[in-house]
Order: C-alpha cells, then structure tokens, then sequence
C-alpha cells in the first residue's frame, strides 16, 4: 500500500469513527438512545452538523456539533468580531457580515461592572486575539477574567487557534513588547485590555473601539472588584509623539496611526515624564508556548490534553456550555454548543462537557464562554445566511465579544 493510500485510509476511517462516536455520545455518557447515524447534514464541503440528545447530571441536554476538515484546503477556521475588542454583536450577524457557513459563540468577556460604580463594561474580551495573523489584544490578568473559575495550573494566556502550518492546537499567546522614549525603555503591561497589570502601562490603538479606557485601571492582580487605581495618566501619541496627556483615561475612537498609553500607579508615573513632542517608540509582539505563529487565536479554558480531562474540572455546576474539540493532530475540530431550550437548560457541568468532546473524538479540549451567550449557527443547504441551530437560554442571542467562524472557498 502506498503512502497516498495509507492516509486517505486514515482519514476515511477517522470520519466513520467520529459519526460513529457522535451517533453514541449521548448513549456513552448517560445511556441516552443512540441517534440516527444519518443526522450528519452538510453546511458545506468538509462541514457538518447535528445535533443529539444527552442525559447529564441535572437532567436531559441536547447538544449541537459542527465537524471541521481542516484537511479540506478550501476549509479555514477564522476570528468572528465586530470590527473593535471593545464591542459586542450577535454571532449570527458577525458570521454573515464575513460570509461564513458556520460558527460558534467565543471567548467570556467584560459583561459587568456593578462592582465599580460609575465604569461602563467594556465588552472586550478575556484572553488574547488574534485576527488574519494580526494581534488584536492581550489577556487581562488572571484574576481579572469573567467567567468559571480557571483549572490550576491554566491561565488568562490559553488560546485555542489555527497555526501558519494550518493545524488546530491549544497553546498559550503572551504579549511582550517595549515603550522606548529618550533611553528610557519601559515593559509594555497590555494591549487594548480591559484591565492591566498594576503599576503597569497598556497601549490603546484603533483596533479599542470607542469604550472608556477607564476600566483598564480599575481591580488588581488579586481581585477584579478592587477599586480602581487613583494614580492613573494618559498620553496620545500620533505619529511617534506625544500629542496630549491626562490625569484621568478617556474615551471615545481612536483614529488610525494614534497610539493611547494608559498607566497606572508606577506606569503612570513613568508617563508623566514624558514631554509634549517627544518621540516615544511602542513595539509588541506574541510569544506563543510553542513558538507557533497564529493565523487566528482567541482565549478561553482548557479542558482536555493528551485525551486526558485537565485535573480540577469542576463536576458541581451545571450550565449551557460552548466548547472547541481538536482531533487528528489538528486536523479535525469540532464546535459544540448546548441548547438553551427550557426543557434542555440544566445543561452539563465543565466536566461532563470534557467528556462529551473526547466521546466525539477530541483529544484536545477547550471551554469557551457560555449561558446566554451559547450560540451555534450554520448555514441551511441552498442559503446564503446562517440560521441559529440551538435556542439562547435567553429567547434571543447575546451580542458577544468574538466567535469562531467557519469558512469555505
């Protein structure tokens, strides 16, 4: 048998095994009544659907799964957002705007403040972003974070994204970069994040949006409901200069070519000894655990490694769940969404959905965010626009922060 044979053996045999293991998921996991192999429907060539009931711990769940080739070259997985970190859109409307055949909700994000009166939620995301290979932010501080408690061992920094080699991975993004004025060089402490390291300096540009820049100093490196910081400055610079400064972070767009330096406690301090028109230099970059660069990155928790269910998964609190699965060393991914109908809204704990990802053939898992923001659309056959398949626990969706888009040349 020759090499070509040996792999599209594989991969026949990998697809049969993964309908086989969506078909008896709900049967492995609860003893639910195996499904009709034939629910797999096409959204597209080498994209999938269907959708399964499950019987968890706080009762009957249905679930909803896309299947992802990535083996297809027409097929790539993508960064769904509204055009700004700071913004929020329902997942329907992000997918037809950039024209993919499917997605699924992302990342938790900054939905609140009622611990910080006077500061508006911002909308931005928890973890790093990266969009077309560009870096749109950086992760908050881990305290910081909406959403489930993380596992040990996991950080703000986890992503779930697609490599320039094409594969699906888990892996963790940090943002390093420098500020450099007149000798000086200073630690860059964030990029367009709602919340920065204390005693550090986060640069703003025109990816932000148009939200205050207030809560960047609010909470610390310990708790998110720590008062906000009053030692703050902010300086614009334009075109390499500072053009303005202030004692308090604003708002409002900020245009193409401006760059805002928000500091806090040291950081500030730091800024104010900047002078109008000095030329102040800003660099960043990722660095990835793996020393792989991101076609597309977004944040969120691990689940599964190795096929193996992360130590510490919670087993206690049930909710609607969205969730990301890597199979075939990359080549496979699989989007997961629970419904959010009445009758389906006990839905499952983090444990039980590490679980239902390895029964489909994950051996890499990821929980992105969920509740009412749970959202799976995709494509009806013959439709230019995508339609919801779960039902929001809400009764309508969520305008959210990011999502994974699935698209097809």
């Amino acid at each position: 048998m020759t090499r070509h044979q040996k792999r599209s053996g594989a991969r026949r045999t990998w697809l049969t095994l993964l309908t086989a293991l969506g078909t008896l998921a709900g049967a492995a996991l609860a003893g639910a009544a195996p499904a009709d192999a034939a629910a797999w429907t096409t959204v597209a060539a080498g994209v999938t659907y269907r959708h399964y009931d499950l019987r968890a711990a706080a009762g009957v769940t249905r679930v909803h799964v896309l299947g992802v080739d990535l083996t297809r070259a027409h097929v790539r997985l993508g960064l769904l957002y509204p055009g700004k970190v700071a913004a929020r859109s329902a997942v329907s409307s992000m997918a037809d705007a950039r024209k993919a055949v499917a997605a699924v909700n992302g990342d938790f994000f900054n939905i609140s403040e009622t611990q910080h009166p006077g500061v508006t939620a911002t909308g931005a995301s928890v973890g790093p972003a990266i969009a077309n290979g560009r870096v749109l932010k950086g992760a908050v501080p881990d305290a910081q974070r909406f959403g489930p408690e993380l596992p040990p061992g996991t950080t703000t920094r986890a992503v779930v994204g697609v490599g320039t080699d094409g594969r699906a991975r888990l892996d963790t993004l940090a943002l390093t970069g420098t500020i450099t004025a007149f000798r000086r060089r200073l630690p860059l402490g964030g990029l367009n994040q709602y919340a920065l390291p204390v005693g550090s300096i986060g640069a703003f540009t025109s990816d932000w949006g148009s939200a205050s820049r207030l809560r960047a100093t609010c909470g610390t490196d310990t708790s998110r409901a720590a008062a906000c910081s009053t030692s703050t400055y902010e300086v614009t610079l334009r075109r390499g200069r500072v053009v303005s400064a202030s004692a308090t972070p604003g708002g409002g767009s900020i245009p193409a070519g401006t760059t805002v330096l928000v500091g806090r406690e040291a950081g500030a301090r730091h800024l104010k000894a900047l002078t109008m028109g000095e030329r102040v230099t800003v660099r960043h970059r990722p660095v990835s655990g793996s020393g792989m660069a991101y076609r597309f990155a977004m944040g969120g928790c691990p689940l599964l490694r190795g096929g193996q269910p992360l130590p510490g998964l919670d087993a206690r609190v049930s909710a609607v769940r969205t969730a990301v699965g890597i199979a075939d060393g990359g080549r496979r991914v699989i989007l997961l969404a629970l419904d959010g109908a009445l009758p389906y809204r006990g839905g499952t704990t983090i444990a039980e959905v590490a679980a239902a990802l390895r029964n489909l053939g994950a051996t890499e898992g990821f929980n992105l965010d969920g509740g009412g923001s749970s959202t799976l659309v995709a494509r009806p056959a013959g439709s230019t626009r995508v339609t919801v398949r779960n039902h929001p626990s809400a009764g309508t969706e969520r305008p959210v922060a990011n999502g994974i888009g699935v698209f097809t040349r």
